[in-house]
C-alpha cells in the first residue's frame, strides 16, 4: 500500500471500529444494556452502609503532607522526653496541642479588662467552668496539675483570686511581656497599652483582651477519653452557660481541642441538600437544552436519563470504593457535583451526534454511526480526565488522594454507563421516533401539518419532521447562530485584533497573579461560616499575633556538656537561631545558661564531669521544670518567635530555623506542634507542579495517539498550559490560596482544558473548507453549541456550592468556575482566532482523501452512511470513517 502521509491515528482508527460495533450491538439489543447497569448500581450501592466507618476527617492526617519532617521530629521528642505527668504539667513542653478549653475575653471599645468589675466577672466565668461535670467527673478531677494544684487558666487570675480588686492594686507593678522577671504574659494578655520603660518588661496601662486556658490530663488513653468527654460536655453546655452569666464587662469567644475537628466534620452534612438542588437544576437545564417543539424529535426522556446515568455512576463508584475500604474525606464530597457536569456534557455530545445521522436508517446503523463519532470524543476526554485524577493520587496530601481516587473511579463508571445505559436509552428513544410516537403519550402521531386542525394541535400532536436534503434532523437554532452570526463576527479583522489584545491582557493578569499567589491552608477555613471558632480566630489574630509559638530547640545526640568548647559551639548555634528575624532573643529559655549562672555563683567548675553531673539537682531545685529538658541522650532549649502573622511568615520561619539548625556544628532539630501544619509549605508548590507537569505530558500523549494530527495535539497542549496559568493567577483575585484543596482543582484544569479546546482545534484541522476563516467558522458551527452546553451544565453542577457555608465547597466552586470560564473562552474565542494565523496547520484535500472518497462511493456501504460532517471530535466526512474501516483502499 502506498504511504499515506503523516498521521497519528493508529489508535483512533481501531478504537472507532470497536465503538462502531458496540453502538450497533446496543442499538440491536438495548434492554440488557439498560438493565445491567441498574442492577450493578443497586448491588454496588449497598457499599454505602460502610460510609460511616470510612469517614477519615482527621485534619492532621488528611490536610498535612504524609511523611512531613515535623512528624518525625515529633516522634523523636516523644521518644526522648517524658510526657507531662498529672502532677508536673508544662504547656510549652507539649508535643501536641493537648486537651483543653480556651476563652478569649475582649473588652468593649475604649475599655480595659484590667478592672475590678471585669475580673469579678472573669471569676464568675472561671467558677462556672470548674463546676462543669461529665460522667460524674469534675474539672478538678481531670485538670492538668503543677505542684499538685490545677494549673491556673491565666497567671493574672491567680493573683486576683482572693479579691477582684487585687488586679487594680497590682496594676502599677504589672509589666509586659515579662511579669516579675519570669512569667511570660504574651499568651495570656493581648491588646496591651504600655507605658515607657524597660523593653523587656514595660509597665502596663491597659489591656483589651485576656485569654483563659484550661488544660486537662491526657497521660494515658483512659484519661484522654475522660477529658475529651468533659470537653464535649463543655461544648454542649457553654452557650447556655454564657447566657446565664450575663457578662457585661467583656465579650467572650471560646475554642477547644475538639472544636476544629468537630466543626470540620459538620461540612459533610451540608452537601446532601446541595446535591439535591444541583440534580434538579441539571435535569431542568438538560431537558430545556435538548427539547424541541417537535413532539417526536424532542429529547426530554433522553436528557432526564442522561442525568440519571451520571447519578448511577456516582452510586456505583462510591459503593465499590466503600466495599474496598477506601477512606472517605470531605473533599471527596465535591466529586458528585463534578461528575454530574461531566456526565451531562458527554450526553450532549452523543445527542448531537445522533441528530446528525439519517433518520430513515435502521436504529443499529444510527447507533453505530453515533458511537463511531461521539464515543471516540468521549473516550478522549474521559481518558484525559481519569488520568489527570489518578496522577493526582501521587500527591503527599491524603485529602487530595481521596478526592482523586473517588472522582477518577466515578469518571470510569460515568464513561461505561454512557456507552451502555445511556446508549440503550438513546436507542429506545430512537425506536419511539422511528415509529413516530409522541414523547409523552407514546401514541403514534401525524408527521405532516393538519390544516384542518388548530395551531395548538399541530404543535402538540404533530411531529417527526426532518431535513429532507440531508436526511438528518433539522438544524438546531444555536448551530445556525454560530454559522451565520458568531463565526463571521469573530473572523472579522477588527475582532481578531481585539481578541489578541484581550488574550495579552488575560495572560499578563494571570502571570502577575501567579507571582502574588499565597500558599497554605488557613485552619479557620476548615470551619463553616458563622462557627463560634471564627470569632476566636479573629480575636486571636487581632490581639495575640505579636508573639508567635515558643519553639523547642532539641540537641539530638548525647554530647559532653562539661566540655567548654562544645558548650561554646552550642551557644553559637543558639545565638544563630536567636538572630533570626522571627526570634526575640530576650525571651529564650536555656537550662544550660541557668546552670552556668548557678555554677558561677557557687564557684563550681562544671568543666569537670563529676562536678557537672553531681550538681544537676541544684539546677532542678532552682528551676524544677528543667528536669524535663535534660536527658542522657538529648536535651532541649526554647526560643520565642515574634510577628508570625501570615502564611508567608510561617513558611519563612520554618525554612529559616530548619536551615540554621542544619548548618550548626551541634546536631539540632527545631520543633513545635504547629510545624505539623507548616510542613505543607515545603511540598505544596512542588506537588502541584509535579502533578500538573506529569498530567499535561500524559494529556499530550493521549492527544497524539487519539487525535490524528500532531499540530492539533500541540494546540491542545497550548490550551492546557494557558488555562492552568489563568486559573492559578486569578485565584489571587478571588482570595484563594494554593493549598491542598485548590491543588485538587488545578488537577481538574488539565482534563477540562482538553475537553473545551481539543474539539475546536481538531475540527479546524480536519475541515475541508478552502480558507482558514471558513475553517474556523465551520469548526464553531459544528462544535460551538455542544461546548456551550457542556460549559453551562458543568457550571450548574457546581453553582449551588457558591452559597455553601464551608470554605472547601466555596473554593471548589470558585476554581471550577474559573476553569470552565477560561476553558470555554479558549475553545470559543482564542483558539479559533489563533488557528487562522497559522494556515500551515490546515489540511487541504489531497490525493489520499480523493482515493478514499472514490473507494467509498464504489462501496455498497455508501447507501447506509451520511457524507455530512459531524459536529463532534472526529469531524471528518464519512469517507474518513470508511477509510478507517477499510485498509484495502489505495
Amino acid at each position: 500500500m502506498p504511504a499515506r502521509g503523516c498521521h497519528t491515528d493508529c489508535v483512533e482508527r481501531p478504537l472507532s471500529r470497536a465503538l462502531r460495533a458496540l453502538g450497533a450491538l446496543v442499538g440491536a439489543h438495548p434492554w440488557p444494556f439498560l438493565l445491567l447497569p441498574l442492577a450493578l448500581s443497586a448491588a454496588l450501592g449497598a457499599g454505602f452502609v460502610f460510609l460511616k466507618g470510612l469517614e477519615a476527617n482527621d485534619i492532621e492526617g488528611q490536610f498535612t503532607p504524609r511523611g512531613g519532617p515535623a512528624k518525625s521530629e515529633r516522634r523523636f521528642v516523644q521518644e526522648h522526653f517524658p510526657t507531662n505527668d498529672g502532677e508536673h504539667f508544662s504547656a510549652q513542653r507539649l508535643t501536641g496541642e493537648g486537651t483543653f478549653v480556651s476563652f478569649l475575653a475582649v473588652a468593649a471599645p475604649g475599655d480595659s479588662l484590667l478592672t475590678a468589675q471585669a475580673f469579678a466577672e472573669l471569676q464568675k466565668l472561671d467558677a462556672a467552668v470548674r463546676g462543669l461535670q461529665a460522667g460524674g467527673l469534675s474539672f478538678a478531677q481531670l485538670c492538668a496539675r503543677s505542684s499538685k494544684k490545677c494549673l491556673s487558666p491565666n497567671p493574672l487570675l491567680s493573683i486576683a483570686q482572693s479579691s477582684p480588686g487585687g488586679i487594680e492594686a497590682m496594676l502599677p507593678r504589672l509589666t509586659f511581656p515579662l511579669f516579675q522577671g519570669r512569667v511570660f504574659l504574651a499568651p495570656f494578655l493581648g491588646g496591651v497599652k504600655l507605658r515607657p520603660g524597660d523593653e523587656q518588661a514595660r509597665p502596663v496601662e491597659a489591656a483589651k483582651a485576656l485569654r483563659l486556658v484550661y488544660y486537662l490530663q491526657e497521660d494515658d488513653a483512659g484519661l484522654r477519653e475522660k477529658s475529651n468527654r468533659w470537653v464535649e460536655t463543655f461544648l454542649e453546655r457553654i452557650p447556655d452557660l454564657l447566657a446565664s452569666l450575663n457578662l457585661s464587662s467583656f465579650r467572650v469567644a471560646y475554642f477547644t481541642s475538639l472544636s476544629r475537628q468537630e466543626e470540620f466534620e459538620k461540612n459533610t452534612k451540608e452537601v446532601v441538600p446541595l446535591f439535591s438542588i444541583t440534580y434538579f437544576l441539571t435535569i431542568f437545564f438538560s431537558i430545556m437544552s435538548c427539547s424541541r417543539l417537535d413532539c417526536v424529535r424532542t429529547k426530554v426522556w433522553v436528557a432526564a436519563f442522561g442525568v440519571l446515568s451520571a447519578g448511577l455512576s456516582v452510586l456505583s463508584s462510591f459503593g465499590l470504593l466503600f466495599f474496598c475500604g477506601v477512606p472517605f474525606v470531605v473533599t471527596a464530597a465535591n466529586a458528585p457535583f463534578l461528575i454530574l457536569g461531566v456526565g451531562v456534557d458527554d450526553m450532549f455530545i452523543m445527542v448531537s451526534c445522533w441528530q446528525q445521522t439519517k433518520v430513515k436508517d435502521k436504529i443499529e446503523v444510527r447507533m453505530a454511526d453515533t458511537y463511531a463519532e461521539a464515543a471516540v470524543s468521549v473516550t478522549i476526554t474521559t481518558l484525559t480526565d481519569v488520568l489527570a485524577f489518578y496522577i493526582g493520587m501521587a500527591t503527599s496530601f491524603p485529602s487530595v488522594q481521596s478526592f482523586c481516587i473517588y472522582t477518577g473511579t466515578a469518571l470510569v463508571f460515568c464513561y461505561l454507563y454512557n456507552l451502555t445505559f445511556f446508549g440503550a436509552v438513546l436507542a429506545l428513544n430512537g425506536k419511539r421516533e422511528e415509529s413516530n410516537r409522541h414523547w409523552l403519550t407514546f401514541m403514534k402521531v401525524e408527521d405532516e401539518i393538519q390544516s384542518s386542525c388548530s395551531h395548538t394541535y399541530n404543535i402538540c400532536c404533530v411531529g417527526g419532521s426532518f431535513d429532507a436534503s440531508t436526511g438528518a434532523e433539522t438544524e438546531h437554532p444555536m448551530n445556525g447562530f454560530f454559522r451565520k452570526h458568531y463565526g463571521p463576527f469573530l473572523m472579522h479583522t477588527g475582532t481578531k485584533v481585539f481578541v489578541v489584545v484581550l488574550y495579552l491582557l488575560y495572560l499578563g493578569s494571570s502571570i502577575y497573579g501567579c507571582t502574588r499567589l499565597k500558599e497554605g491552608i488557613d485552619l479557620r477555613n476548615l470551619a463553616r461560616d458563622g462557627s463560634y471558632v471564627i470569632q476566636y480566630y479573629d480575636w486571636e489574630d487581632e490581639y495575640f499575633s505579636e508573639y508567635g509559638p515558643r519553639i523547642m530547640v532539641v540537641v539530638t545526640e548525647s554530647i559532653p556538656y562539661w566540655n567548654s568548647s562544645l558548650r561554646a559551639d552550642l551557644e553559637e548555634c543558639i545565638e544563630l537561631l536567636e538572630n533570626s528575624s522571627y526570634v526575640d532573643k530576650k525571651f529564650s529559655d536555656s537550662w544550660l545558661k541557668t546552670y552556668e549562672t548557678i555554677a558561677k555563683n557557687m564557684s563550681l567548675n562544671i568543666d569537670d564531669f563529676n562536678v557537672f553531673i553531681d550538681n544537676l539537682p541544684v539546677l532542678f531545685r532552682v528551676n524544677p521544670e528543667s528536669r524535663w529538658d535534660v536527658n542522657v541522650s538529648a536535651s532541649r532549649f526554647y526560643v520565642q518567635t515574634v510577628n508570625v502573622t501570615t502564611a508567608v511568615d510561617e513558611s519563612n520561619l520554618l525554612n529559616q530555623l530548619r536551615g540554621l539548625a542544619e548548618d550548626c556544628k551541634i546536631p539540632l532539630i527545631v520543633y513545635h506542634p504547629a510545624f505539623i501544619y507548616f510542613d505543607q509549605y515545603l511540598v505544596i508548590v512542588q506537588n502541584t507542579i509535579q502533578n500538573v507537569a506529569i498530567a499535561s505530558g500524559a494529556m499530550l500523549l493521549i492527544s497524539l495517539l487519539l487525535i490524528p494530527s500532531p499540530l492539533c495535539s500541540l494546540w491542545v497542549t497550548f490550551a492546557i498550559a494557558s488555562v492552568i496559568v489563568g486559573v492559578t493567577g486569578f485565584m489571587v483575585y478571588w482570595d484563594v490560596n494554593l493549598d491542598s484543596i485548590s491543588m485538587i482543582n488545578l488537577v481538574i484544569c488539565i482534563g477540562f482544558s482538553v475537553d473545551f479546546s481539543a474539539h475546536i482545534s481538531y475540527a479546524f484541522v480536519a475541515s475541508e473548507k478552502p480558507k482558514v476563516n471558513e475553517r474556523a467558522i465551520d469548526a464553531l458551527y459544528r462544535l460551538g453549541y455542544p461546548v456551550v452546553q457542556g460549559a453551562v451544565s458543568t457550571i450548574l453542577g457546581v453553582l449551588v456550592l457558591a452559597g455553601a457555608t464551608a470554605y472547601i465547597f466555596r473554593t471548589f466552586f470558585k476554581i471550577m468556575f474559573l476553569v470552565i470560564l477560561f476553558g470555554a473562552a479558549h475553545g470559543l474565542i482564542f483558539i479559533p482566532v489563533f488557528l487562522t494565523f497559522f494556515g500551515c496547520c490546515s489540511q487541504s484535500p489531497n490525493t489520499q482523501s480523493q482515493n478514499y472518497a472514490q473507494c467509498y462511493e464504489n462501496s455498497a456501504l455508501a447507501g447506509r452512511s451520511s457524507m455530512k460532517l459531524t459536529p463532534i471530535n472526529t469531524v471528518k466526512p464519512q469517507v474518513s470513517q470508511f477509510a478507517a474501516d477499510h485498509d484495502d483502499c489505495p
